[in-house]
């Protein structure tokens, strides 16, 4: 992007959240396409998930929690095969970490001067994954009616960290709080909305709030079909859904519900035009995309899926999207 803009990067992405015109789309994409977004995270994270180039097909590795995972093969990513807390008589002895140990925090000095004048993401502990990843899907799904109070205090426990995560990071001058929770199937949520409510809910309203009075603004990752809950995280305090795919639930029904309230950060679609579609489809989408899911004021802001081969993406697939929604940033003006 050759144009000059006088708002910086951090500005663009603020002004995109909040309906306040930004001048041009904010946008996370891979060299030599522009990002305007920095990362900004403790070390070691408890909710730290092996991840990496070097974590091969068949690779074992450990969390802090003591959650065994191992690579799929597939992707960069793994699945835990082994579980800590597979009864809840493990509890007692299971890892806790302790999030306000010093050595966790030493990497965020200077992490705000190296971002310069890209808006800074921080980022947190997921309320959902990071249960089944100690207990089991299944496990956490018969919790709900089985365990409700031992359930909900490991839910407390982990709204306790984000907390105490907020204030570290609002020290260090994040601009925005994110974390991970994939709560979709295909075609519905994972648990009913109700329990959702009765369960989550809470726990989300509680970091959301304390992360804007620490004058951040909030970002959830969650994938699958989600509708059910979108009004329920706008209520509790939601401004940007990391949303990678859309088609499941339709661009139509989240413009007609969503646009405007609620801003979304997205690839074209992962699971669908990304992998199966043309250039062109490519391109079209892109329009599609920034049109349904975004207004004149902003409430979109695009980017890459940074798992390519996992998701079998093309090089020349990556490359369409990404020029075209720097085309269209740049018709917008």
């Amino acid at each position: 992007m050759d144009k000059e803009y006088k708002q910086t990067p951090r500005e663009i992405v603020k002004k995109a959240i909040a309906f306040a015109g930004p001048e041009r789309l904010p946008m996370s994409l891979p060299a030599p396409y522009p990002d305007d977004f920095s990362g900004m995270a403790m070390n070691p994270s408890p909710d730290w998930r092996p991840w990496g180039d070097d974590y091969g097909p068949g690779k074992k590795r450990s969390d802090e929690w003591g959650a065994v995972w191992e690579n799929i093969g597939v992707c960069k990513l793994g699945e835990v095969k082994e579980y800590p807390l597979t009864t809840w008589d493990d509890y007692a002895k299971m890892n806790i970490p302790d999030i306000r140990e010093p050595r966790r925090w030493t990497e965020l000095q200077g992490q705000k001067s190296r971002a310069g004048d890209k808006y800074i993401i921080s980022y947190g502990i997921s309320l959902y994954e990071r249960i089944h990843f100690l207990r089991g899907l299944e496990n956490v799904w018969m919790d709900i009616y089985e365990e409700p109070d031992k359930l909900k205090n490991l839910i407390g426990l982990l709204v306790d960290m984000n907390l105490y995560a907020i204030e570290k990071y609002a020290e260090a001058g994040a601009d925005g709080y994110m974390f991970c929770d994939d709560w979709g199937l295909q075609d519905r949520l994972m648990i009913s909305p109700e329990k959702w409510r009765e369960f989550w809910k809470p726990a989300y309203a509680k970091i959301y709030k304390a992360a804007h009075q620490a004058g951040m603004q909030t970002f959830l990752h969650s994938c699958g079909y989600i509708v059910d809950i979108l009004d329920d995280l706008i209520e509790c305090g939601l401004d940007v859904v990391h949303m990678d795919q859309q088609m499941n639930m339709g661009l139509k029904v989240l413009h007609e519900r969503f646009a405007g309230r609620l801003t979304f950060w997205s690839p074209v679609d992962i699971q669908t035009v990304m992998c199966d579609g043309s250039e062109e489809e490519i391109r079209a989408y892109c329009h599609e995309l920034v049109n349904s899911l975004g207004t004149p004021k902003g409430g979109i802001m695009v980017r890459w899926y940074t798992d390519p081969a996992g998701a079998g993406h093309s090089q020349k697939a990556i490359d369409a999207m990404c020029s075209e929604f720097v085309k269209i940033s740049e018709q917008r003006q």
